[in-house]
């Protein structure tokens, strides 16, 4: 069940979702909804959603093409933003539309563009350091090229 592409996507998914949800429930319980609070969270909650999937885009980049990978970590942030913001303010008390459709549309551009640098920053830093797929391949085929002994012609 693991091999399968769908099971990777939901994994995903889930775990941007769980970041989402600790930050909601400390906000909740430990801070009584404070606002301060709530803003510090949010920042914190966008900034670990960026680096979990610069980090996830940097790991996978290094065996597998681009055509594979970012479908999979494309889909699977559009579906923890989808969890995060439908059905994560049921755990601070509230729904998704309580504060107008203007503050729900914010948070999905937030949560679009820290998903969107972050996958940028995962693969940014595997090109610049030469551990993406291309770069490796790229040296494999040079090395190659480069130790094949010289062909002997006779006349």
């Amino acid at each position: 069940m693991r091999q399968q592409r769908w099971f990777r996507i939901a994994v995903l998914a889930v775990g941007l979702f769980v970041i989402n949800a600790v930050a909601r429930l400390v906000v909740r319980f430990g801070f009584d909804g404070s606002d301060t609070a709530q803003t510090r969270a949010s920042i914190t909650m966008f900034a670990l959603i960026g680096l979990t999937l610069a980090a996830l885009t940097f790991v996978r980049s290094h065996d597998v093409k681009p055509e594979t990978w970012l479908p999979e970590i494309g889909f699977g942030a559009l579906g923890g933003m989808l969890l995060t913001v439908l059905a994560g303010p049921f755990l601070s008390g509230s729904s998704p539309f309580t504060n107008g459709a203007g503050d729900f549309f914010t948070q999905v551009w937030i949560y679009a563009a820290c998903a969107i640098v972050g996958v940028a920053l995962g693969y940014g830093v595997s090109v610049a350091l030469g551990r993406d797929y291309r770069s490796r391949s790229l040296a494999a085929f040079t090395q190659a090229r480069t130790t094949r002994p010289r062909r002997v012609v006779r006349r």
